[in-house]
């Protein structure tokens, strides 16, 4: 039996997927694109602040509100292959890729719950 100690290491190192996900709903098609270091917990997360009417993302929540949580789904779309080097930065590794995937995916509008960003 592991010890309380060598339990807590194992659960400090273990992997969980990075990457880009996006919840589709089923009866318009519109998408949201999001990304998470940890995409087993990122649905939990948003299907609670959806179910509670707290999502950040006003559209989304008003659709989710009108179908239901049975006509949305959540896809991962791609997961960031993890190194054993400590130096990656995973968060600014998966904005990239979150970025590159609302550039081809445009979820935007009548597409999707996404916000355009403001021109720089």
């Amino acid at each position: 039996m592991k010890t309380r100690k060598e339990l807590k290491e194992e659960y400090k190192n273990r992997k969980v997927p990075i990457g880009v996900f996006q919840i589709k709903n089923n009866i318009n098609g519109k998408i949201f694109v999001g990304s998470s270091i940890d995409l087993n917990a990122i649905w939990n997360r948003q299907r609670q602040a959806l179910s509670m009417g707290s999502h950040p993302n006003d559209e989304l929540q008003k659709d989710w509100k009108t179908y239901g949580e049975s006509q949305f789904i959540y896809e991962i779309l791609a997961e960031i292959e993890q190194e054993d080097n400590k130096e990656i930065d995973y968060k600014k590794e998966v904005k990239a890729l979150e970025e590159m995937y609302i550039d081809e995916l445009q979820p935007f509008d009548d597409k999707g719950y996404n916000k355009k960003k403001p021109l720089r």
